[in-house]
């Protein structure tokens, strides 16, 4: 249980939504609206609430970026997710989604404050569409090499192994002398860890794995 007000930022691509987010949480006294800018000092749990219309390249640079300089839980208000949206912004570390059309002051509190505890808030919809999801990439990733159990989420170290060697510029034949795989195992790693995060071919994974700080 929540003894302190949560501080919560409010991040929005245009001034008019920013605003109507503001007017449903700033006069909750279990919420504390501060600005961006928070030096973080405070002691309650800091929550952003972002309102997207879709997860276009500048939203993820912002989720990127909530989520990546500081200890700070995101609660995403969103109009629309496709699967590999909704798959992207869990693996990112959002807490709770809420559909922008079901956003009522109670069902926004509701979820800072689950976010706050560290807790996740979906949508029904949403549950079931992210377990039809996980259910397709794990039975994709039935079929690679053995050596370690694959995450649904970020990498393993025997597929970081192969896309740091990747980036080196070796070819498959190189990488499993390296490594001592067969050629099969260091083609399934690579299939399964692109089936798995989405990724398009091999140049997408090793960008994606430098972006990401992984090699």
């Amino acid at each position: 249980m929540l003894t302190k007000p949560v501080t919560v930022t409010v991040h929005a691509s245009d001034p008019l939504s920013r605003a109507g987010l503001i007017s449903h949480l700033r006069h909750q006294p279990t919420v504390d609206v501060v600005p961006d800018q928070d030096d973080g000092s405070r002691s309650a749990p800091a929550v952003a609430v972002m309102l997207a219309e879709r997860i276009d390249e500048p939203t993820t640079a912002e989720l990127r970026r909530l989520l990546r300089g500081r200890e700070q839980r995101v609660v995403l208000v969103a109009r629309e997710l496709r699967e590999p949206d909704l798959l992207a912004v869990v693996e990112y570390g959002v807490r709770a989604i809420i559909w922008r059309h079901q956003a009522t002051e109670q069902r926004l509190l509701s979820a800072v404050h689950s976010a706050a505890r560290g807790d996740g808030e979906l949508p029904p919809d949403l549950v079931s569409r992210l377990l039809n999801q996980v259910g397709r990439l794990q039975r994709a990733t039935t079929g690679a090499a053995s050596g370690g159990a694959v995450p649904l989420f970020g990498m393993a170290p025997r597929e970081v192994d192969v896309l740091r060697l990747l980036a080196e510029g070796l070819d498959t034949r190189q990488i499993s002398e390296k490594l001592a795989y067969s050629e099969r195992t260091v083609k399934n790693i690579l299939h399964a860890l692109m089936t798995r995060l989405q990724l398009t071919n091999r140049a997408h994974a090793v960008a994606y794995a430098l972006r990401e700080g992984y090699i």
